[in-house]
């Protein structure tokens, strides 16, 4: 669990130093294959805005690429489920070998490779995904802040080349955010205090950004968020894992009651 925040830490860093960077306008004169994937995804949004309307194309451009993306996403919420699942028995393993000598701290290490050989846990499974995620979504993100075709028009009440004057695209945009990561750790058999301040504070930096940003930055982040807590439900149900989980155990406490009588009915026929 403290090696994925670490994680999470390090590309929200990455994030924040690409999006500094990428203040420049990119066009199909411009030079660098960052560039050129810039300028090609703000081509297929033009393509996409139906009547010209530039907001239709950043949704279905959105929600297109997050289904694309939707199985790399799989592969990293189904890994982080799978984690979360251990970490009972990873606290178990650490109350264990709590020594700080080296030898104490090589077999904590062995035994924790081996639960999670074991239980077919991969530790790079959900950064891979991760990785091959982000510069896309990097791209599609500053395309929508350096190219000026996507800055024009007016979508439902905003400009989307001018901030919200409303708020309501970066209220929408946090609230789908704090949403989509409390139900990816609703199911969660044990919370930490650092997994319930990111679960805050993610959607309390997104509003701030999304504040001054262009509306049009507000509205990708909107959808983003708004198709990530449909994923969730549809796929990752927490609130059915959940239900499966308390069927286990009530299973189990079943089991065990039926050998207990019958453990005392085979006492009493003697």
């Amino acid at each position: 669990m403290k090696k994925n925040l670490k994680w999470a830490g390090l590309l929200t860093t990455t994030l924040l130093v690409l999006t500094a960077c990428g203040t420049g306008t990119a066009s199909s004169q411009s030079s660098g294959a960052w560039n050129g994937l810039i300028h090609w995804f703000a081509s297929i949004i033009q393509f996409l805005s139906i009547n010209g309307q530039i907001g239709i194309g950043i949704i279905l451009f959105t929600i297109i690429i997050r289904t694309i993306l939707l199985p790399l996403f799989q592969i990293q919420m189904n890994s982080s489920r799978k984690m979360q699942e251990l970490q009972p028995q990873l606290r178990a393993l650490q109350e264990e070998y709590a020594g700080s000598d080296m030898d104490t701290r090589q077999k904590l290490y062995e035994e924790t490779r081996k639960l999670y050989k074991e239980n077919g846990v991969n530790m790079t499974s959900s950064m891979w995904p991760l990785l091959i995620q982000m510069p896309i979504l990097l791209a599609l993100y500053q395309a929508l802040i350096t190219e000026e075709a996507l800055k024009v028009g007016q979508f439902l009440w905003v400009n989307l080349g001018e901030a919200d004057p409303y708020f309501i695209f970066p209220v929408l945009a946090a609230a789908f955010t704090f949403l989509s990561t409390w139900l990816a750790n609703k199911a969660a058999i044990e919370k930490n205090g650092a997994i319930t301040a990111m679960m805050y504070i993610m959607p309390v930096l997104i509003f701030f950004f999304a504040v001054t940003a262009a509306s049009g930055v507000a509205l990708y982040w909107t959808v983003s968020n708004a198709y990530q807590v449909v994923q969730t439900l549809v796929f990752n149900n927490p609130f059915k894992i959940i239900a499966e989980r308390q069927a286990k155990i009530d299973a189990e406490k079943e089991r065990q009651a039926k050998i207990r009588r019958a453990q005392k009915k085979a006492r009493k026929q003697k």
